[in-house]
């Protein structure tokens, strides 16, 4: 039996050989990195992907069409969309690419672009989306095994025929775009879905440990600065490490062998573990690309562009902390699935704060399938609202805050659960977002009462600054107060120029109207409305 890496490089070679053939009419999108920021690149130029992913069985024409009302209501860009190796190669070697020309045509006609969802080894751990050929044939396709020498659930990485025939469904996708989608309405891949094992930290069958006695490989030894096994290296998350690096190894491989076909960008989704503590290697996804393994990712996975989070957890402070760990210098932050109800939208400020190149509730079609409680008890009014908000302030102009966020620093909070305010300084200004105030007046004042602002006790609303120049900023957000003064240490005298409601059209600035008066004088206040402001500070002397 051929070893893994032999497999996978003969498959490399062979797409190489019709490398040329992969270019397309127009730019194949990719992705940018530039002095620890990046950019999505598609059609030459920086893209915002505002998108929305349907429910896991609507990878069918009927269902398919029911998602499209969805998006155009949440001002949608880009749809993402499960392709299963089940339906691609329902018998061995014969191949039906009919929902792919489904997609594609659909998406076309509704002005979507499209990110397409590998269900092939690995989807949320397991191997439902494989083939009935493949699921009845253990022999063929090994599972995992368990401490005890059982079958596992989970295929094993270990598996070469897997791999092997995982990888020839998937070039032969990758073939089908090349030839059928030359304008590029696919722009990124997804290969494999929430990879892992739970309950079993590593496959323990004969090859896997022989595998696991050995030294840490070269590539891992360069990125950690250490030697030695598994378990010296490792110590008691070596199981997990090690099933990092193979998953990390084979999710690699196919994605290698597909872009030799067609150089689409391809990244990771991760089942999470907690964001804080080390995870128990038994509990977690066990070979995921967690944030707590990235670098074992990164060390065994180049082909893959990034690796994203898909955020299910409704706590401030947790979704926070998954964001800071995700954006990195070689890691574009993206959120491929977020919870679709109406909390979780506040989090799409945050994740522009911190430079996303995309963002994507899960569950957004009319199926009227609901993933309660990780999502929500269904689309109402509201919770369509609430993601509709955000994204019809970026819709026109998507492009160019990716183009701005891509040279320029930003920033971005959600209302926290706790309710403070929250502040940053950008140059030699402190911008600080407050929650819970009406549009005028100060919720502290006691000479003129009221009733508190309904939305205060609601999570729900945020705030996202893109800086333009030194004292130039874009501002975007809903049911919050944001306030700009001169930063501590810097000269006094700072006030507000202008507040300009307006947009980008055709990439340069046009203003609707100046904000002033009681628009201005308690802040900034952004409540139910889709509003984008230019504000210009300046110093007097």
């Amino acid at each position: 039996m051929k070893p893994l890496r032999d497999i996978a490089w003969g498959m490399l070679a062979a797409g190489l050989a019709t490398a040329a053939a992969a270019q397309t009419a127009t730019l194949v999108p990719h992705v940018e990195s530039r002095n620890g920021r990046h950019a999505l690149i598609v059609d030459g130029a920086p893209f915002l992907m505002l998108g929305g992913q349907v429910n896991n069985s609507s990878n069918y024409a009927e269902p398919l069409a029911t998602a499209w009302p969805v998006l155009d209501r949440i001002h949608a860009n880009t749809i993402e969309v499960p392709i299963a190796w089940q339906q691609v190669e329902p018998q061995e070697g014969r191949f039906d690419f009919s929902f792919l020309q489904t997609l594609l045509d659909q998406a076309r006609a509704h002005d979507k672009r499209v990110v397409l969802l590998w269900f092939g080894t690995w989807k949320n751990t397991g191997y439902s989306y494989t083939p009935d050929w493949v699921k009845l044939d253990a022999r063929r396709f090994p599972r995992m095994k368990t401490r005890d020498g059982k079958d596992h659930d989970v295929l094993s990485a270990h598996g070469a025929e897997t791999l092997k025939a995982d990888m020839r469904a998937f070039v032969k996708v990758m073939e089908y775009l090349r030839d059928q989608d030359r304008q590029n309405t696919v722009i990124l891949v997804q290969p494999e879905n929430e990879t892992g094992s739970y309950r079993n930290p590593r496959d323990y069958s004969l090859e896997a440990n022989r595998l696991f006695a050995q030294q840490i490989p070269a590539a891992l030894v360069a990125k950690t600065g250490k030697r030695g096994s598994w378990t010296q290296v490792f110590g008691a998350q070596a199981d997990r490490a090690f099933n990092s690096w193979y998953v990390a190894r084979y999710v690699n491989a196919i994605a290698a062998a597909g872009k030799a076909v067609k150089p689409l960008p391809m990244y990771v989704n991760a089942a999470l573990a907690g964001p804080s503590n080390v995870p128990d290697p038994n509990g977690v996804a066990s070979g995921g690309p967690q944030q707590d393994v990235l670098d074992i990712w990164k060390a065994a996975a180049p082909a893959i562009d990034f690796a994203a989070p898909d955020l299910y957890d409704r706590k401030s402070d947790n979704a926070s902390q998954y964001f800071e760990k995700f954006a990195r210098p070689d890691n574009a932050l993206m959120v491929p699935e977020i919870g679709n109800a109406r909390e979780f939208a506040r989090f799409f400020y945050e994740a522009l704060g911190h430079g996303a190149i995309g963002f994507s509730p899960f569950g957004m079609d009319g199926t009227g399938y609901f993933n309660f409680p990780l999502g929500a008890q269904t689309l109402d009014t509201a919770t369509l609202d609430a993601f509709a908000l955000p994204y019809a302030m970026l819709h026109g102009m998507a492009r160019d805050w990716a183009k701005i966020a891509y040279t320029r620093p930003t920033w971005g909070v959600a209302k926290p659960d706790d309710g403070k305010p929250r502040s940053t300084t950008i140059g030699g200004w402190t911008i600080t977002a407050d929650w819970g105030q009406w549009q005028f007046g100060m919720k502290e004042w006691t000479f003129l009462k009221s009733d508190p602002a309904p939305w205060g006790a609601e999570k729900i609303g945020g705030v996202a600054v893109a800086q333009l120049s030194d004292d130039e900023f874009l501002v975007i957000g809903d049911h919050v107060r944001v306030t700009f003064a001169a930063a501590p240490g810097t000269p006094p005298g700072g006030l507000m120029l202008r507040a300009e409601e307006g947009s980008f059209v055709d990439g340069a600035w046009h203003a609707r109207r100046v904000w002033n008066g009681d628009q201005t004088d308690y802040g900034l206040n952004l409540v139910d409305r889709p509003q984008v402001l230019k504000v210009t500070m300046g110093r007097f002397r």
